[in-house]
């Protein structure tokens, strides 16, 4: 089937308007007709070669929702009519021990919503900046929010999850005094569900102007990166990190804040390394570095389910597909709070 997409033939050129090939439904497929796709940092790297390996033509989009339209005859987990969305992976090998756990995110073998190696033509996979996608049922998610949050439920996909996993993989809770550095697509996301978890949460900044929305979001405690002061007044005071920062920066900063066997994690991916950390930092304290990826289909289903039960979505700003690349530049600029969203109705006109 030829839908409707927004994508780009090359990473010096915009995105643009593009027909594109989805295979039928197999025996355990489901196709989903798109509502909306929200749009992430990593998006931007794909498609503009930032990242090796893109593949073109390549259309983004791994924050995708909308409703079920047709299902293989062996789909016994959704019916058509279903609200659902699709993260940031289509398929994995299905045997390996991550597979096996759950932790397909962690899979050799996974297959990325966009970018990734699929038999269906043109030899890669296209994401979600279209009209359809079609997916293995193991990879569909189901959406259990109001219809009417539905827009705000698409970014969970990617910045819902890639936050929500390493919180509950360190067993983030009351008790805990959790730092969150960066309050844009992915840490406006780690702020709301940390608050829900029930740490007491301390927002990093390096903007004076973020102090007030990051309170609204759910922090206790906002601090100015910037200020030497602010950062040694929570010296060898946090549990736990969750960096979501997407650019290179220094790293010694905030590891001083950490107690001691504390750990911060890494979500943000940078297109340049981070300068290297100090040793010292690490060993005087027995601190940890560690990174997150996304999560594997059963944590991203539990992500789902515990936003509906406290009402978390995200905070997002909507766009037609032909404001793509304007977005783009924004995002670029630190313009949008949080995340934009394409509405994806717009493709058909």
């Amino acid at each position: 089937m030829t839908v409707k997409a927004y994508g780009a033939h090359a990473g010096d050129l915009p995105l643009e308007p593009m027909d594109i090939t989805r295979r039928g439904p197999g025996a355990h497929d489901v196709r989903i007709d798109i509502a909306y796709c929200g749009v992430c940092h990593s998006d931007i790297h794909q498609v503009r070669a930032e990242w090796a390996g893109t593949l073109y033509p390549c259309v983004p989009g791994h924050e995708i929702v909308g409703r079920v339209s047709a299902v293989g005859e062996h789909v016994d987990g959704f019916r058509v009519g279903d609200l659902v969305g699709v993260g940031c992976i289509v398929d994995s090998c299905r045997h390996c021990e991550d597979c096996g756990a759950g932790l397909e995110n962690y899979c050799d073998h996974m297959v990325g919503t966009y970018n990734g190696p699929t038999p269906d033509a043109p030899g890669h996979t296209l994401g979600g900046y279209s009209q359809q996608i079609v997916v293995h049922e193991r990879y569909v998610l189901r959406v259990k929010h109001p219809e009417t949050q539905l827009a705000a439920v698409a970014p969970l996909l990617c910045a819902g999850i890639t936050t929500y996993s390493p919180l509950r993989h360190w067993n983030v809770g009351p008790g805990h005094k959790v730092g969150v550095v960066g309050i844009g697509g992915l840490g406006h996301m780690g702020i709301k569900l940390a608050h829900a978890m029930g740490a007491h949460v301390v927002a990093f900044t390096t903007s004076e102007s973020k102090r007030g929305a990051a309170k609204a979001l759910g922090a206790d405690e906002v601090v100015v990166s910037r200020h030497a002061g602010e950062m040694a007044a929570h010296a060898k005071s946090l549990d736990f990190i969750l960096n979501t920062v997407a650019a290179p920066h220094d790293l010694d900063a905030f590891f001083e804040l950490l107690k001691r066997d504390g750990t911060m994690a890494l979500v943000g991916a940078p297109a340049t390394p981070h300068p290297s950390p100090q040793v010292f930092n690490l060993i005087m304290k027995r601190r940890s570095l560690a990174g997150s990826m996304i999560g594997g289909i059963p944590e991203t289903q539990e992500m789902l389910d515990f936003c509906a039960v406290h009402g978390i979505v995200t905070d997002i700003e909507m766009i037609r597909a032909g404001q793509i690349n304007e977005a783009y530049e924004r995002m670029l600029k630190g313009d949008v709070k949080y995340r934009f969203v394409i509405d994806c109705a717009s493709l058909g006109g």
